[in-house]
């Protein structure tokens, strides 16, 4: 059996993995999640994921580790609360934060500026409707100003916008921060930079949306799961939120499963992302702030050490506990 399969590796960073491993131990790779792989038995001891693997319960005892070549983890903590035993699960230090941090502000901008609609009548040479709102001095809401959120605030305040922020642990010194009751209607855009976790599912509800500004714009790089689409998709369609940009999904796997496979008529989440998809106030990016050949490269030079360290000692750097 190989050391290690590595699933979900898009071309660049397949690319990148193999010419780092070289000979160093036995892998085999795909692009495809484990549920599209097809696979009922796991291919190595240890297998390597991003966020986007279903990994089956009935794998436990046929794995020793589950590297995911990401920094978030709560998809691990779900798998491991799901098999209730010991199973060695690692995931990465940080490597892609000015990355997200520059999509993010490329998301929030670029609506602003009505870009998908600028592109949709760009064949027309047809300028009505596509009068824009400059960043300059607008208000920006960063709800979780953590590594990624307070680059966010860099690169915001260098475009002179008002920042504020929001969240529990405030560690930065030139952040001013706000509850989110004060936060949410003060508010132009909002971005959404919080880690998951089990009190913060469902965050930005209708309820909550309801309570801003008409016409705020609305970032989401952080997990799907903060932002329920239903509630997203009735805040749009009532011209309460005059932007949305997300590059993260609720129930990802499955939704990007179906879009993937052309099977959204049989997801209700992935038939509101279609409507999503088609509407010019809205855009959509596949999971995809990471992805600089700067970070990529980053990315998968820690992956093969978390492995290789893996290989020799049984455990991860950075270990889920």
């Amino acid at each position: 059996m190989i050391d290690v399969y590595f699933y979900e590796a898009f071309e660049e960073e397949a690319s990148s993995l193999k010419s780092i491993i070289e000979n160093r131990f036995t892998f085999d790779i795909t692009d495809k999640t484990i549920q599209e792989s097809g696979h009922k038995n796991p291919k190595a001891r240890l297998i390597s994921i991003r966020t986007q693997s279903i990994i089956p319960s009935e794998w436990a005892n046929q794995l020793d580790g589950i590297l995911s070549r990401s920094t978030g983890y709560d998809h691990l903590k779900k798998h491991l609360d799901l098999i209730r035993k010991p199973l060695v699960c690692g995931y990465l230090e940080e490597y892609a934060t000015h990355a997200v941090a520059e999509h993010a502000i490329l998301l929030t901008m670029a609506l602003l500026r009505r870009l998908p609609q600028q592109i949709s009548q760009f064949k027309q040479f047809d300028r009505d409707g596509l009068t824009g709102i400059e960043s300059t001095g607008k208000r920006l809401l960063i709800v979780g100003v953590g590594r990624i959120g307070g680059e966010i605030v860099k690169i915001a305040t260098a475009l002179g916008m008002t920042v504020r922020g929001v969240d529990i642990v405030r560690r930065h010194s030139n952040v001013f921060y706000v509850t989110i009751e004060e936060g949410i209607p003060w508010a132009d855009c909002v971005i959404c930079a919080m880690n998951l976790n089990s009190e913060n599912h469902g965050y930005f509800s209708y309820n909550l949306m309801k309570k801003a500004q008409p016409g705020v714009v609305f970032v989401n790089i952080a997990r799907g799961e903060h932002a329920p689409l239903l509630d997203l998709q009735r805040l749009i369609d009532e011209g309460h939120i005059g932007g949305i940009g997300l590059d993260v999904f609720e129930d990802e796997p499955n939704i990007a499963t179906a879009i993937r496979t052309e099977t959204t008529g049989l997801h209700p989440l992935a038939q509101s992302l279609e409507k999503l998809m088609k509407d010019p106030r809205v855009l959509l990016t596949p999971h995809n702030a990471f992805n600089t050949r700067e970070a990529v490269q980053r990315k998968s030079e820690y992956s093969i050490n978390e492995i290789l360290y893996y290989l020799k000692n049984k455990d991860f750097h950075c270990r889920v506990v």
